[in-house]
């Protein structure tokens, strides 16, 4: 049970972690991304207005003087082009020239493809009368800007991944020093249920004895007197139920593989059949039986022998007279399955989730009958689970339950 929850406490510390990490590293590469895009256009932008700057206006035609040689052109991945006011090319420099329809309004462009191009285009200004008289733009392949996204991309997700794993071991210790305090309450509780439960045997079974014996001659004792020893003895019936079922609680996980045997869980089954097929007859309930034979299974016996009684005690009560009861084994790879299915009164949708939690009680069909402690399918549930296995219930109100018992086999 702890081992679950220092899973989940762990878990949900790196998914919250993960998810801060992931945010942070989202942010950090957009705002790298967006400083560089910025740098880009600036640099862009300051090469073109040297590039128009060197333009000259005469007769109405544009003359060039660039001062860019087309070799620093085509080292930097760059390039020239110069249109007039209609967009029409005059000239160009260097190979990294895009190939986007000239839009004079629109100041940046970017070329996506096999090679992305990002361009900036500014407008030719006569320096004598300051009319627009052309335009250039310039281009720049942005092959080196993906590839530094690209080692940024890997710096954060090598960091992000060292530091899940740092916090990974970290995590494992903080929630072991964490949880080491109430595993040793929940222990020291659990001590103190099995002796409390131990030590109110021999009082109860003393009331129980002084209860009963008065009522072994009714002629010495009234009506009145008789009625309330009856009460006394019902009380004490049920008190020893409940100490006993929480004595089982309390040792359930103390068995230890060393104590565990091979056993015959077909003859379990059928020794159980046997003790409470009596009280099914005077019921008139059928009991259906289709066991496979010999089942090997290791486990303790004593509390295999409880889950199935308190399983099939459940179904016996709960069937109204007529009805059905199966038992029914049948094995899947290295699992084994008891089915024990029932035409009861059924489990409401609502309350399938809680009838192995300790101490449940519906509010109506599914109350524990009279002397009933509220523990057996949590005994039971906490049986299978200590043998590696698991109890799932499927049910429908008015038509009967089923109980599966899923335990491993050798």
């Amino acid at each position: 049970m702890f081992q679950k929850i220092r899973y989940r406490l762990l878990s949900s510390y790196l998914v919250v972690f993960a998810s801060l990490l992931g945010i942070f590293a989202i942010a950090v590469r957009f705002a790298f991304t967006r400083s560089l895009t910025e740098q880009i256009t600036d640099k862009l932008t300051a090469i073109g207005k040297g590039a128009a700057a060197n333009v000259e206006f005469e007769k109405g035609r544009l003359t060039i003087e660039s001062d860019f040689r087309p070799q620093d052109l085509i080292a930097y991945h760059q390039a020239l082009q110069w249109f007039d006011t209609q967009g029409n090319l005059i000239s160009q420099q260097g190979k990294t020239s895009l190939i986007l329809p000239f839009v004079p309004n629109k100041i940046v462009q970017i070329q996506t493809g096999k090679i992305p191009i990002q361009a900036v285009t500014v407008p030719i200004i006569a320096s004598d009368n300051s009319q627009l008289v052309g335009y250039v733009r310039v281009s720049q392949s942005l092959e080196e800007s993906h590839e530094t996204l690209q080692q940024l991309d890997l710096g954060l997700g090598g960091g992000i991944f060292i530091t899940l794993v740092l916090s990974s071991i970290g995590g494992i210790l903080l929630t072991r020093q964490a949880m080491q305090p109430i595993e040793e309450s929940f222990a020291r509780l659990k001590q103190f249920t099995a002796d409390a439960s131990h030590e109110l045997r021999s009082p109860l079974m003393a009331i129980k004895i002084n209860a009963e014996l008065p009522l072994e001659y009714p002629e010495e004792i009234g009506p009145k007197d008789a009625e309330k020893f009856h009460a006394i003895a019902n009380a004490t019936k049920q008190m020893t139920r409940l100490t006993e079922d929480m004595l089982i609680l309390a040792r359930t996980d103390r068995v230890s593989n060393q104590d565990r045997n091979t056993l015959n869980l077909t003859s379990i089954l059928e020794n159980i059949i046997k003790l409470y097929k009596p009280q099914a007859e005077a019921k008139q309930i059928h009991l259906k039986i289709q066991l496979t034979p010999n089942i090997q299974l290791i486990g303790d016996s004593v509390q295999l022998t409880r889950l199935f009684t308190n399983l099939l005690e459940n179904a016996l009560y709960y069937t109204p007279s007529g009805g059905i009861v199966e038992i029914k084994t049948s094995r899947v790879g290295s699992q084994l399955y008891v089915n024990l299915q029932d035409t009861g009164v059924g489990i409401a949708p609502e309350y399938i989730d809680k009838v192995f939690e300790r101490f449940w009680r519906a509010d109506q069909s599914r109350s524990y009958w009279s002397g009933g402690s509220g523990l057996g399918l949590a005994i039971a549930q906490a049986i299978a689970q200590n043998h590696g296995g698991l109890i799932s219930v499927t049910s429908q109100l008015g038509v009967g339950s089923c109980f599966t018992v899923r335990l491993p086999t050798p």
